[in-house]
């Protein structure tokens, strides 16, 4: 599950390799929660074996070509456990014999699971874990120095707005972690942004900018819309994302929980 049509490229996508270290083989479930897929990166160099972030769907032909890919791989990470980034997990680790790692430990499968701060090696490439929930409650965001990249899985998409996935999602959260991963992208100059669904993105901290603008503007239009008389959620709904397709409506309507209940514990 990703998000609703507002911000970024308007570009198709397809995948294919970002850097000499870096690809993405794009899964076959496009949609209007999916976007063109779900990428699956896969991360390595020339002289160990390969990082796969995300598997995407259980589907075989998927899975084969990110071996292909990939070739040997050490260990798959997965950004958070919503289907569409983890249901091939399982048997991508049977394919490969690599533990599955993830902050949710629901999720692990043949080793260790990961938390804020670790760093997740193979060869030359160092991969910085970083908790950025808000969109799930296990959501991370995968940081590789080497290659001035962020990968964001549904925390930041190449097009469009994540949806805040309430209850288990809480904008709180999501706004902290995007304020966050502003500071690192600023800090460590990141020059892309890889996310979970569309294409990539650069300048990291314009980007979050825009996300951040963007909540703090859908947060006073919900407080217009309550202010205007709107009772629940499903009136906002109606008033704020009027213009939203009906095949993306309950995405809209759970952050729109999510930013009612923002609102209703005063955290702005």
């Amino acid at each position: 599950m990703s998000g609703l049509p507002v911000l970024g490229s308007s570009a198709s996508w397809s995948g294919g390799e970002h850097s000499p270290r870096i690809s993405c083989v794009l899964a076959p479930n496009p949609g209007p929660m999916t976007l063109d897929g779900t990428n699956t990166w896969v991360v390595r160099d020339d002289h160990a074996a390969a990082i796969v972030i995300d598997p995407g769907p259980d589907d075989a032909a998927h899975l084969e070509a990110v071996v292909t890919t990939a070739g040997a791989v050490a260990h798959i990470l997965l950004t958070h456990a919503h289907a569409d980034h983890a249901e091939g997990a399982r048997s991508l680790h049977e394919m490969t014999g690599a533990p599955v790692r993830a902050l949710d430990p629901r999720e692990v499968l043949g080793g260790e699971g990961v938390r804020h701060g670790d760093v997740v090696a193979s060869g030359g490439i160092d991969v910085h874990v970083v908790a950025t929930p808000g969109h799930t409650a296990d959501s991370l965001s995968l940081h590789v120095p080497a290659e001035s990249a962020i990968l964001t899985g549904d925390t930041v998409l190449g097009r469009g707005t994540a949806v805040v996935a309430w209850p288990d999602g809480q904008l709180g959260d999501y706004l902290a972690s995007l304020d966050a991963l502003r500071q690192r992208a600023a800090a460590t100059e990141a020059t892309f942004l890889l996310p979970g669904h569309g294409p990539t993105l650069r300048d990291p901290v314009r980007v979050l900018d825009e996300y951040l603008e963007h909540r703090r503007e859908r947060l006073r239009q919900v407080r217009d819309a309550r202010e205007s008389g709107a009772r629940t959620p499903e009136e906002v709904v109606g008033i704020v994302y009027a213009d939203a397709p009906e095949s993306v409506r309950w995405a809209a309507l759970l952050s729109t929980r999510a930013q009612w209940e923002y609102l209703e514990q005063g955290d702005c």
